[in-house]
């Protein structure tokens, strides 16, 4: 017995892009041997309509390894410049918000400056005309209200030394503590002790002012001398040290950087607080060992001052 085997196999592929394939799935036709001895010719006849019949094709896609992490790299770089983008506009944000604070600042400063310089050299003027109008030179309560005029402003910053530390970090903490940090906003609470410090300079200056003899000239040249001391803390600590206003060339003077630097490691704390004065603040570095500390942080300043000039 013959038996007539007929196997018809497709091999020919299509590839659609890089990893996409569409090949005819094989067909193979046996012909069982039951009718191949009676009929040969309808044997072979089935033979070839099963062998064109229209193949059966199976599209496969495959995505390769490569385009996911592709995919997924570019996700992760849009959440990355989504991220850079909102960290520069906070800082631009920021940055608009500092310059707004510094400038009702400096408002505030200058405004402040010229009112009390101007009347204070208005009250000088005045009172010493309103002396020598008998024609006789007051001599001594001349040189009563030059002597405490001085003695006053040097004696401040002794004065500010102490309750620095005795008061302002201690019981007037809840409101020093506003210096120590981050300032939301142009002012801070601590600034009331600038107002608490000029009721009695006013005071002292009214009464010197409406009053003569040696004891008003005192108590006028007292107050003078707190008034000038408290607008060279202003211009040093709060437009020097924290920037909260221009001060122009003031920045340039090496002992009032070096003050700037002295005060800017009591915030630091590295001394445990040391100093607590403002002009003689680095006489009180050197007394605890801080000049090499005093030293770093003064050149901090310059790199500092010099790229941002830069």
């Amino acid at each position: 017995m013959a038996a007539e085997i007929s196997v018809a196999a497709s091999s020919r592929c299509f590839r659609f892009g890089r990893n996409s394939f569409i090949c005819p799935k094989p067909t193979i036709s046996i012909l069982t041997p039951t009718s191949s001895l009676f009929s040969p010719s309808i044997t072979r006849f089935d033979a070839i309509l099963r062998h064109r019949r229209k193949p059966s094709l199976t599209v496969c896609f495959v995505v390769g390894g490569g385009k996911l992490n592709q995919i997924e790299n570019r996700g992760e770089e849009s959440s990355d410049e989504i991220e850079k983008q909102i960290s520069s506009a906070r800082v631009e944000e920021k940055i608009a918000r500092k310059k707004s604070e510094r400038f009702t600042y400096l408002i505030a400063a200058v405004m402040s400056t010229f009112g009390i310089t101007s009347m204070a050299v208005m009250a000088v003027y005045s009172r010493f005309s309103w002396q020598m109008e008998s024609g006789e030179i007051p001599y001594p309560e001349m040189f009563g209200t030059f002597a405490l005029s001085v003695g006053a402003a040097v004696g401040m910053e002794f004065w500010a030394r102490w309750a620095h530390k005795a008061l302002w970090h201690a019981s007037l903490w809840h409101m020093h503590e506003s210096h120590h940090k981050p300032r939301e906003g142009p002012f801070e609470l601590n600034d009331v002790f600038a107002i608490i410090n000029a009721v009695p300079a006013i005071s002292l200056l009214a009464y010197g002012f409406f009053h003569k003899g040696l004891f008003p000239g005192a108590c006028f040249g007292a107050g003078l001398g707190i008034t000038v001391f408290g607008m060279a803390y202003m211009f040093v600590h709060d437009g020097l040290v924290h920037k909260r206003f221009p001060v122009g060339p003031i920045a340039n003077v090496p002992y009032f950087r070096k003050v700037a630097a002295a005060h800017q490691l009591h915030h630091s704390e590295k001394f445990e607080g040391v100093p607590y004065g403002l002009f003689l603040g680095p006489k009180e570095l050197e007394e605890v060992g801080g000049l090499e500390e005093l030293e770093k942080e003064i050149n901090r300043r310059i790199k500092l001052s010099n790229s941002g000039s830069g």
